[in-house]
């Protein structure tokens, strides 16, 4: 299966966003990978401020039954995010991924499994479309 390392703030909403946007790209996510045999895992800070059954509850039927998890303990210093990912996709032998993340910094310059968004709109339909290509094509060993 395929993983999608999901970060929320600059990707499901605006990094900025008030209270009231909070998940408003959502419905693009789900027109991308609804049909799709993939697998969310939660990468976003929210996992330090909220239980499991509540970030579960943030997602629509039609994704829920894809969110399978969440990254680990956090890590500090350079490419924290990638660092909690790896151990992950390590852990659980994650061979195909993608990170959809706003902050650039948080990975390896040049990191191929980034699939960045600009993190004053979130997700965009280009985003979206280069994500729904990768999940739709066959597994990499």
């Amino acid at each position: 299966m395929k993983f999608i390392f999901l970060d929320f703030d600059g990707c499901l909403h605006p990094s900025l966003a008030r209270e009231q946007e909070y998940f408003q790209r959502v419905p693009l996510l789900v027109e991308s990978i609804a049909d799709l045999t993939v697998g969310i895992v939660v990468s976003s800070s929210w996992r330090f401020h909220h239980d499991w059954g509540y970030l579960l509850g943030l997602f629509p039927d039609e994704l829920r039954p894809k969110v399978i998890g969440r990254t680990g303990a956090a890590v500090s210093g350079r490419h924290a995010r990638w660092h909690e990912i790896g151990a992950y996709v390590q852990r659980h032998r994650v061979t195909d991924w993608r990170a959809l993340d706003d902050a650039a910094f948080e990975f390896p310059s040049g990191c191929p499994q980034l699939l960045l968004c600009n993190g004053a709109t979130g997700l965009t339909p280009e985003v979206a479309a280069v994500l729904r290509e990768w999940a739709s094509a066959p597994v990499r060993p």
